[in-house]
């Protein structure tokens, strides 16, 4: 009979402890590249939002160039165009385009809840849009929308495409006031290039509910990288580069002219990389007529006007009840401020929450958080490392940490810098430096279980500041297991 020498136990119960997640394991790296152009971050668990989208049974139809729109679409026997297969689909089926160059297509029938349609590009192929389809209205490359029934659609995914030289928007979903389009996912596609003559966007949603737009790269295109507006609620934007864009990176308008409740309501934006945006204005991050959305783990730099803003201009209400946690943002001289909470014009924007941010700023006047005056109802702002610059009247002046702090402010939030706190800003890459400031200095936010990579927080005895968790390399030494034979 096989026995284990006593000295082994110990051995046991460290794999056992091993095995259950108590002992330091060293991770992975997050990449020692910067963020850039096409390196979305992973996904991660842990994050609300619309149903995941359920396994398709239908069958799957083929596009391809060459082929035809009276063959049957079999992989065999492709189907011409993109828009006759929208038009030929039914609730569970998947349409594989595969490599070439396209016009784009005008969605206008719906899916069901457990039977999503699928518009994908092959796995691993160019698969490029590059103008409008000849049903479109709008002068966009792809159009989710329909003027028949009750004005909807729903329970799409639009997945893998570079999209591009559109007239108007890249990829354009829309409802209507009354009736809203809703579950619709807009994934790891390429939308560049879009609408310069028209100030239009790339990816833009009007009127849709439980919209998912993740992983996408939305470049140099006209107006913003990605639009939510129309008072559509419980958008996801997620994991998304967006850089280069005339305006915002990400615009929220809740846009009460156009009808509808004009409030944007309980979204998340989340591990997003936005930078070089704004040479015509607009935040990274824009809130207009926003209420109770989490934006957290979000990566924001170098983008020419604002960092996150937070106000009304088109929305019924001033943006409220948001929390802002757990994102880098690092603003370049001559921008504008970080964090801008801003005056209302119907209402106050109260009780906005900022925690465990890293908010720095270049510029010599404009800093860190900018209120339009002390007391704002419901403002909370604390564990965040910052300049040495806020207002509390609407940018009228400038004060200090210690003033701002006499106000009831950021009582354990610090003043710090881009070299003490990055490996290298120069380079884009703002994980945190081993034994920086940002390590374990943060407050316990549940609400944020993992960092902009998808690894869980916390690491170590306390939750970091910014969008990056820092890992250390374990110090364990790990022994086999060895099963010796009792003499």
């Amino acid at each position: 009979m096989r026995k284990l020498r006593s000295w082994y136990w110990p051995l046991l119960l460290l794999l056992a402890l091993y095995a259950c997640g108590a002992v330091p394991q060293e991770k992975a790296s997050p990449g020692s590249t910067s963020p850039s152009a096409g390196q979305a971050p992973a996904p991660g668990a842990g994050t609300a939002g619309p149903a995941t989208v359920p396994a398709q049974a239908g069958p799957t139809y083929y596009v391809a160039m060459g082929g035809d729109d009276g063959n049957d679409g079999s992989a065999a026997h492709p189907w011409a165009t993109v828009q006759h297969a929208v038009d030929s689909v039914a609730p569970g089926d998947t349409i594989v385009v595969r490599a070439g160059e396209y016009v784009g297509c005008r969605i206008e029938r719906s899916g069901t809840a457990d039977a999503w349609i699928t518009l994908q590009a092959e796995a691993g192929a160019a698969v490029r849009i590059t103008a409008p389809g000849p049903n479109n209205r709008h002068d966009s490359d792809i159009e989710v929308e329909t003027w028949e029934g009750d004005g909807t659609v729903a329970y799409w995914v639009i997945q893998g495409f570079d999209v591009s030289g559109a007239p108007g928007w890249g990829i354009d979903v829309r409802g209507g006031e009354t009736a809203h389009t809703h579950h619709i996912t807009v994934r790891s596609n390429r939308v560049h290039d879009n609408g310069w003559d028209t100030s239009s966007t790339g990816i833009f949603l009007a009127f849709v509910d439980d919209a998912l737009i993740e992983f996408n790269e939305s470049y140099h295109n006209g107006e913003h990288g990605i639009y939510c507006s129309n008072s559509g609620d419980r958008p996801v934007v997620r994991g998304n580069v967006l850089y280069d864009n005339a305006g915002c990176g990400v615009h929220m308008n809740g846009d009460a002219e156009m009808e509808g409740d004009g409030v944007i309501s309980d979204g998340v934006v989340e591990r997003n990389v936005i930078y070089a945006n704004g040479v015509e204005g607009g935040a990274a991050i824009n809130m207009d007529g926003v209420a109770d959305t989490v934006v957290r783990n979000n990566l924001l730099y170098g983008n020419h006007a604002g960092g996150i803003a937070v106000f009304q201009e088109n929305g019924a209400i001033c943006s409220s009840g948001n929390q802002i946690l757990h994102n880098t943002i690092v603003m370049p001289a001559g921008s504008r401020w970080a964090v801008n909470i801003a005056e209302g014009y119907t209402t106050a924007c109260v009780d906005n929450v900022l925690a465990n941010n890293i908010i720095l700023s270049a510029d010599d006047w404009n800093g860190s958080i900018v209120i339009p005056q002390a007391g704002l109802a419901g403002f909370q702002s604390d564990y965040n490392i910052v300049v040495d610059r806020f207002s509390a009247d609407g940018d009228n002046s400038t004060i200090t940490l210690a003033a701002w702090q006499a106000l009831g402010y950021d009582t354990h939030s610090f003043t710090s810098t881009a070299a003490v706190l990055f490996r290298d800003a120069a380079g884009a890459d703002y994980r945190l430096l081993p034994g920086c400031p940002a390590v374990d200095a943060g407050t316990a936010l549940p609400a944020v279980p993992d960092d902009l990579t998808g690894a869980p927080r916390p690491w170590g005895p306390a939750y970091d500041i910014g969008a990056y968790e820092h890992r250390e390399a374990s110090s364990w030494v790990y022994l086999p297991l060895v099963y010796k034979q009792a003499s």
